[in-house]
């Protein structure tokens, strides 16, 4: 159950963090034009974006450093966040 686990934990983490880095390239917290709100909003959204990109490169690497297996709490929240990316994917088209 165990490597079962972290392999699933690995394969969350690789769509997390590819989905991540791919909005995260969208954000534009410098953009001109932007007013206070939107620049907020912005930011925030790029730190929301890079957190889980660091959450995900974790999920990858961390097998490698000998971490624990991950706990169902970690592998629900990553599995929440990958079922949110592939719904809003099969959204979009």
């Amino acid at each position: 159950m165990t490597s079962i686990a972290m392999a699933l934990l690995f394969l969350l983490g690789v769509l997390v963090l590819a989905e991540s880095l791919n909005k995260l390239e969208r954000t534009a917290p410098f953009a001109k034009g932007l007013t206070s709100r939107q620049r907020l909003l912005s930011w925030l959204k790029a730190i929301a974006w890079l957190l889980l990109a660091w959450a995900g490169a974790g999920a990858l690497v961390g097998p490698f450093f000998g971490q624990a297996p991950p706990t169902l709490r970690e592998l629900a929240m990553f599995g929440g966040f990958t079922t949110l990316i592939v719904r809003t994917r099969f959204k979009e088209g």
